[in-house]
């Protein structure tokens, strides 16, 4: 029986590091194509808008089905639910103008890093979580800021890709530290 426990933790290992991989080459070039498409709300920059908490539902998904064995996914079924409502929010946002965009953007990153963190440190036996636990924080953090920058007289697009970036680079933390941790174990 303790195999086969183990077998389970070092397949939803595997299939985390994954993920996390994908998630970090994901934010990189959304990032990029939206510093490319500029701080206008093109219909570009909607799509890419619309595609981030849409792609972040899709890995909450995988990430769910891969964990079962392993534990709870009561947080990531709440991120699920959180970012499928941010798709949906930053597509209508998108109608009225940058500042509703960063509004529901930030309303996402607060309740969506909320989450992250909760779910980092129920991982944290599992190693390579504290990036994970960091991101959820910095997430917070963004959020507030993204709101506030809403009431700015030329609120921008511009920091969204920042925010990606740095939520990609997590994910390739932790993702490394997952392999070092599986190594050693």
């Amino acid at each position: 029986m303790a195999s086969t426990a183990s077998a389970e933790h070092v397949g939803a290992t595997t299939a985390l590091r994954r993920l996390y991989v994908i998630r970090f080459v994901f934010a990189a070039a959304w990032a990029a194509l939206l510093l490319m498409s500029g701080s206008d709300l093109t219909v570009g920059a909607k799509v890419l808008l619309f595609l981030y908490p849409a792609f972040d539902v899709v890995a909450a998904v995988v990430d769910a089905r891969s964990s079962r064995a392993g534990g709870s996914v009561k947080g990531l079924y709440a991120n699920i639910a959180i970012s499928s409502l941010a798709a949906v929010g930053v597509a209508v946002a998108g109608t009225s103008g940058v500042a509703d965009v960063l509004r529901v953007w930030g309303a996402w990153a607060i309740l969506s890093g909320l989450v992250q963190l909760l779910v980092g440190v129920a991982r944290r036996p599992m190693g390579g979580q504290w990036a994970m636990i960091a991101s959820g924080g910095i997430s917070v953090l963004a959020g507030a800021s993204f709101i506030l920058g809403a009431s700015q007289d030329d609120p921008s697009l511009t920091n969204l890709a920042g925010y990606a970036t740095l939520g990609g680079i997590f994910f390739l933390v932790s993702a490394i530290r997952l392999s070092r941790s599986a190594r050693q174990g």
